[in-house]
């Protein structure tokens, strides 16, 4: 890395060199949105990233770094997000296969007969927060329950964009507070204090937002358009009961997942094995489907094996000659993501090479500086939260410098680590799905089937959990103070 060099060798950034590949990648991202408008995310806004990379390599190579170091940030940027590619992969698969094997198709059928069009998205926000408290992750919430929500609604004539906010804001509900979730106990670890105090000072932001979200869920679902008729909805169910065998024992899969995220097993491995556990069980449950899926070769078993390796692969489609089912189930693969990836791993090397070449810190430290208030404190960490998924697109990349840069300016100005911890994940986590290149941002516009700046104005909980702990800082409501000290600020 850069730190191999002799320090006399390289030269410190100014704040051009800070400036420039910021400005560079807002001007090309912004012209690529007014080119391609939503079609920017299908490769345009990626090549802004590479060429964003190049401008940093260019900087750091002008302030005496060589090459390799370059290439060995990228590396580590590649590194980094490793668990990320391996989630994102068994992803595509698990929604290919549960579409294939009637998972999913069940969860819809049922959940229409269930819940009501007029407060759908407040219970799709509820039922998220609760399965994402449970099991400590929104990625995993989305990709479950949230996809079948998000069908659902385009079934019944409710907004899918809408629909994707209410299961953003609940999933992120439970990322935020769960035990289980490793943002929560990453936030925790980084600031150095208790888990279970770093939660109880979420729930003084976390709930009010979530409440907040929830009556404007309500509101909109009350006001909304006009939704599909009975007859309209009787027939999409009908459908989908000709096609697959509608039964609970469709829903095993789910189960299975949510037993393995509660007992830690790595989710790339869950998600994995709840897709090919789905894949068996369907090759039980709807040996027909499986037999169209594949045109048929005449051999049960090699029908049933060819069909969820296509469907792991290149993901599950079906001509029922209803458009709306069409749409619902004709989705994922691996290779879906592929597109996704591409995203990630161009966002998160820019962000990777600002802080390696210390072009973040010099933007930072200033900001700092002129922080003299408390409030200004609260709002200078918000911005580097924020900002930090904008630029370096990446969740734990906002959520860990801004731990690490603050926390020494906390103590030093007396207020408890605990602020710090609240702040920091108000400040990058729950803005994380909010920014469409950011590694949560993509994933759950992938996922979803719902672009990232379609659901962006709905997802309530992401803008209302920042604003209430900016506001705090600002109005000293529910701040924590201790004795001054001097901590060693740890370098970024």
């Amino acid at each position: 890395m850069a730190g191999t060099q002799l320090e006399q060798d390289l030269r410190p950034p100014s704040l051009s060199d800070a400036i420039v590949p910021l400005a560079v990648l807002a001007a090309l991202i912004g012209g690529s949105l007014a080119l391609f408008g939503l079609d920017a995310l299908d490769g345009p806004i990626q090549v802004a990233l590479i060429l964003s990379c190049a401008v940093v390599a260019l900087i750091a190579m002008r302030n005496g770094h060589r090459f390799d170091d370059v290439q060995a940030a990228g590396q580590g940027a590649f590194a980094s997000v490793t668990s990320a590619v391996f989630i994102l992969l068994a992803v595509g698969a698990l929604i290919g296969v549960w579409n294939l094997s009637g998972t999913i198709p069940t969860l819809v059928y049922y959940g229409i007969q269930v819940l009501s069009p007029g407060w759908y998205y407040a219970a799709t926000a509820l039922i998220c927060g609760i399965v994402a408290l449970s099991i400590g992750s929104s990625w995993t919430t989305a990709a479950t329950i949230g996809v079948g929500l998000v069908g659902i609604a385009s079934l019944i004539g409710v907004s899918p964009a809408m629909t994707a906010g209410a299961v953003i804001s609940g999933a992120y509900l439970g990322d935020k507070t769960s035990p289980l979730s490793e943002t929560t106990i990453l936030t925790a670890q980084m600031v150095q204090v208790d888990v279970y105090q770093h939660i109880r000072r979420q729930v003084w932001t976390s709930i009010p937002a979530f409440v907040i979200a929830f009556v404007v869920f309500l509101i909109l679902g009350v006001t909304g358009p006009d939704t599909v008729t009975d007859a309209e909805t009787t027939s999409d169910l009908d459908q989908l009961n000709q096609i697959f065998n509608i039964t609970p024992l469709a829903l095993l899969p789910i189960v299975l997942l949510g037993f393995m995220s509660i007992r830690k097993v790595p989710a790339s491995l869950a998600l994995l094995a709840a897709t090919l556990f789905a894949g068996v069980l369907g090759a039980f449950l709807q040996p027909d489907v499986y037999a169209d899926f594949v045109s048929g070769s005449g051999n049960v078993v090699v029908e049933s094996v060819k069909a969820i390796w296509s469907a792991m692969a290149n993901g599950f489609s079906i001509d029922s000659g209803i458009p709306d089912v069409d749409r619902l189930l004709s989705r994922g693969g691996m290779d879906s993501m592929l597109l996704t990836i591409w995203l990630i791993l161009g966002a998160v090397t820019f962000g990777a090479m600002l802080e390696e070449f210390g072009l973040i810190n010099r933007l930072v430290q200033p900001m700092i500086a002129a922080a003299k208030s408390t409030g200004r404190l609260y709002v200078t960490v918000f911005a580097c939260g924020f900002g930090l998924n904008v630029v370096a697109g990446d969740q734990y990349i906002a959520l860990v410098l801004p731990s690490r840069i603050f926390r020494a300016e906390f103590a030093k100005r007396g207020l408890a680590p605990t602020n710090l911890s609240r702040l920091a994940a108000d400040s990058a986590t729950v803005t994380s799905p909010l920014v469409p290149w950011n590694s949560c941002g993509a994933f759950m516009g992938a996922t979803l089937g719902v672009s990232t700046l379609l659901y962006l104005p709905y997802a309530v909980f992401c803008y209302a959990s920042p604003a209430l702990s900016v506001l705090y800082g600002v109005t000293g409501f529910r701040i924590e103070k201790t004795d001054p000290t001097d901590v060693q600020e740890e370098k970024t």
